[in-house]
């Protein structure tokens, strides 16, 4: 599925949630949208809807598989009337042993520019994110943090954190191991997404929320983040912060790093132009233009005091988004110099991007 430029106004899915059983037994550990629409495409779940007695309804409303079943029975697209489908019997399914419970959820966002309103809410926005249904900053995040709940991320599927010990020695009194991947808010995209036409080395270091283009190479050390990612065919063998956008036939050499503004109080969203090139061990606190290269070892900070070609020296800023350009340290001085460039830097190895 190719990214529309345009972003979307309005959403809806159907999926699954798991809720942990301890406490008040509300709290939302993931919801899972397998079936997803946005703006004008096929909508399944007024159908579904309509079967729970909640015609109109917006927000997030649970309903039962009976209400699936009945709901699928009305739909005209084979293999979404499936996805719902097999959503019922899912429900209907053993759990994984944990103290938590599903339900199934059908979620309506009437206006994506405002702020999620809870968890379900989030994992939908996250999830057109990663099926490349929206591209970075194209959806309101605002307090996303303070909706997802911290959950502890296994093999038997998302854990409650609080008293997680007693999970473990209960399993594991039943012959049962736990394997335990992560405690975190956000979830591998690839166990709720696996966009088309991508390679992963490790799916640990992607996280649900990125936006992977076709073509997309994302090596053992690449990282990318929540809302951020890829538009066409990269090389990622290095960390994508959140907000960072690498544009088509870009590579991000190994250990490179690009700020992001999660922390440290920085404002500015940096991102990678087209044809560009971060080297190996490089970073970038400003953005990087069109066809422009940065060294590999070099780090260039918004405030880097950088020497042009006419001997003026200026703060990188003052350059940051420009095309053509390339940052290097002189070896003998230690100065960091910034030349015009023009041609290719070298360019991606297109077999490893065919997909």
């Amino acid at each position: 599925m190719v990214t529309p430029s345009k972003a979307p106004r309005t959403a809806r899915g159907i999926g699954l949630a798991t809720l942990s059983t301890k406490g008040d037994g509300t709290k939302v550990l993931d919801t899972w949208y397998p079936v997803l629409s946005v703006d004008r495409e096929a909508d399944p779940t007024p159908s579904v809807l309509a079967a729970a007695g909640a015609t109109g309804a917006t927000g997030t409303t649970v309903v039962d598989a009976d209400a699936l079943r009945r709901g699928a029975a009305k739909l005209r697209k084979p293999d979404v009337k499936a996805l719902v489908l097999g959503l019922a019997d899912a429900l209907d399914a053993p759990g994984g042993g944990l103290p938590t419970r599903r339900v199934a959820v059908v979620t309506v966002v009437p206006d994506l520019t405002a702020a999620p309103t809870d968890a379900h809410d989030v994992y939908l926005r996250l999830h057109l994110l990663s099926s490349r249904r929206a591209r970075p900053h194209q959806l309101a995040l605002d307090g996303i943090f303070r909706l997802l709940n911290t959950v502890t991320w296994t093999d038997h599927g998302p854990a409650d954190p609080d008293d997680f010990e007693a999970d473990r020695v209960a399993l594991r009194a039943r012959g049962e191991r736990i394997e335990v991947w992560g405690v975190d808010k956000f979830p591998r995209m690839t166990d709720y997404v696996v966009p088309s036409g991508v390679r992963i080395a490790d799916t640990s270091r992607v996280r649900l929320g990125a936006h992977l283009a076709d073509g997309t190479v994302v090596m053992h050390e690449g990282f990318v983040n929540y809302n951020a990612g890829t538009l066409g065919p990269t090389m990622i063998e290095g960390r994508i912060s959140a907000g960072v956008v690498v544009g088509a036939d870009s590579d991000v050499g190994g250990g490179a790093s690009i700020q992001g503004t999660l922390s440290g109080g920085g404002t500015e969203v940096n991102s990678i132009g087209e044809g560009a090139l971060l080297g190996a061990n490089a970073g970038i606190g400003i953005s990087l233009g069109d066809g422009s290269v940065v060294e590999a070892g070099l780090y260039v900070t918004a405030g880097t005091r950088v020497t042009l070609p006419n001997g003026d020296v200026v703060k990188a800023r003052e350059l940051s988004g420009r095309p053509g350009i390339m940052f290097i340290r002189n070896s003998e001085t230690g100065v960091v110099e910034v030349r015009d460039r023009k041609g290719r830097w070298g360019a991606l190895n297109a077999d490893l991007h065919a997909n």
